[in-house]
């Protein structure tokens, strides 16, 4: 593995929804790149703007933005700043392996502290329990929401799937610790996997593992598969698992989703586990693709009067 190190001119970023009209959204991505290396990531294909012309860069490649918790505070300090909920983890992942070399989300989430910006966090990366002490300090003055995406309960095929990825119990531990902090963390069962993790026993395993983790919600959705990913993919389908190709092209025949009568099915297949375990199904913030910050709705009603928001 290579790391990049490089100066960021900015730190947060600008997203619209992806659904015209829809309200945009801030976040911050210190990494490009990811170690976990999942075979579905939907951001492979963003290296290509960085001259990785290979899409097993991704995995390999990483670029570190050293300064970025620099920048982020002087951005934060602007007059214009209006408190809006920032997310992390919604390209690639904050608590990767790099994070234990270059400690970066301390000063970004102790920069995001200082100036009461609600936090929103989707990760897989275990190394969120050693910022759970900054993640209550900002708590203390607005929303933290946690997530940490867990989409595989099969040791082996995580293995495959996902190889540089804790283990699903080890999230599941940090889900817990997250929870005891007094903090809302819920569980990103995403992607679930045409013909792999789709199976009621499958399901049944995940949601009972994540009931007991004490999560506060659990947001699921099938696999996307988006140009770029959809040949990674499905090259890494054929290795492994020849015999689901024909069930593949049958989901994926209309393009990057899943067809609508697979999409049902799975609907059908997870409401009766979900109220079998007790579990509350999460929302998606629709700019970040993150979990949804509980301060959202508050901030951008602020912003369209031209007032500053109260969070607490």
């Amino acid at each position: 593995m290579t790391f990049y190190e490089v100066r960021a001119k900015s730190a947060l970023n600008k997203v619209p929804g992806s659904v015209p009209g829809t309200p945009y959204g801030w976040t911050i991505n210190p990494y490009r790149g990811c170690s976990h290396a999942c075979v579905y990531c939907f951001a492979r294909p963003t290296h290509e703007y960085l001259e990785f012309t290979d899409p097993a860069d991704f995995d390999a490649e990483v670029v570190v933005k050293v300064n970025v918790a620099e920048v982020l505070r002087a951005e934060l300090a602007r007059p214009s700043w209006q408190r809006s909920p920032v997310a992390l983890g919604t390209n690639t992942d904050p608590y990767q392996r790099a994070e234990g070399r270059y400690r970066l989300m301390p000063g970004i989430l102790g920069a995001l502290a200082d100036s009461r910006t609600p936090v929103s966090l989707l990760t897989k990366g275990t190394l969120l329990r050693r910022d759970l002490p900054l993640l209550a300090r900002i708590a203390e003055h607005g929303p933290v929401d946690l997530a940490m995406s867990i989409a595989i309960f099969d040791p082996e095929l995580q293995a495959l799937v996902e190889p540089g990825t804790p283990t699903a119990a080890a999230r599941l531990a940090t889900v817990r610790a997250a929870r005891e902090a007094g903090l809302e963390c819920g569980v990103f069962l995403m992607p679930v996997l045409p013909c792999l993790t789709d199976s009621v026993e499958h399901l049944d395993a995940a949601f009972t593992a994540i009931a007991e983790a004490g999560a506060s919600y659990v947001v699921w959705t099938a696999l996307h598969l988006k140009p770029g990913v959809r040949q990674w993919y499905l090259a890494w389908l054929h290795r492994w698992f020849p015999q689901h190709e024909a069930t593949y092209r049958r989901v994926y025949s209309s393009g990057a989703f899943a067809t609508k009568a697979y999409r049902q099915w799975l609907a059908e297949r997870i409401a009766p586990l979900l109220r079998q375990h007790g579990l509350r199904r999460g929302s998606v913030d629709d700019a970040t693709g993150s979990t949804r910050s509980r301060s959202a709705g508050i901030v951008r009603a602020a912003e369209a009067a031209g007032s500053q928001p109260v969070l607490f």
